[in-house]
């Protein structure tokens, strides 16, 4: 037997402030986002936005159905427009806040594990990591230089 110890590393700031312009930017498009989900079901809403190479911003809301597997989250809804309007950009920045309409999130709510294999995708796809910023809706601000670090032992296409 061998044993096989996995580490991520994650930075956490205390609140916006601590992070630079450009980031608090575009976490306040993911919040502008976080107020057009449709989630009249969980309550519980999510807003994202990329920072593509390009300059585009593409934002993206989670959207329930009654049918629960049928919506997206937030992550997704972003990425794969991205991906289908912008198929030859790469995306260097995502920005993530959720929050509930039942309660104030103080804490950072990572991507599901959907979404995460979603950005998986992406980042093998262009070869290069997304930088990943999320939070409830206030405090504190977690980053991961890669989305590696969110979802080790990741599968890919080498498994298929």
């Amino acid at each position: 037997m061998k044993e096989i110890k996995i580490e991520s590393t994650l930075y956490v700031f205390d609140n916006l402030n601590e992070l630079p312009e450009d980031v608090v930017s575009l976490m306040d498009k993911a919040a502008e986002a976080r107020d057009k989900a449709y989630a009249p079901y969980s309550k519980f809403h999510v807003g994202a936005a990329l920072l593509l190479d390009n300059g585009e911003i593409i934002s993206g809301s989670n959207q329930e159905n009654a049918s629960y597997p049928s919506g997206l989250c937030a992550e997704r809804t972003a990425i794969y427009y991205a991906g289908s309007q912008y198929p030859d950009a790469q995306i260097v920045r995502m920005a993530i806040t959720a929050g509930s309409k039942l309660k104030t999130t103080f804490e950072p709510i990572p991507p599901c594990g959907a979404c995460r294999q979603a950005i998986a995708e992406y980042e093998i796809k262009q070869e290069l990591p997304i930088e990943i910023y999320f939070m409830g809706e206030t405090g504190k601000v977690a980053k991961s230089n890669s989305l590696a670090n969110l979802l080790p032992l990741g599968f890919d296409k080498s498994s298929l």
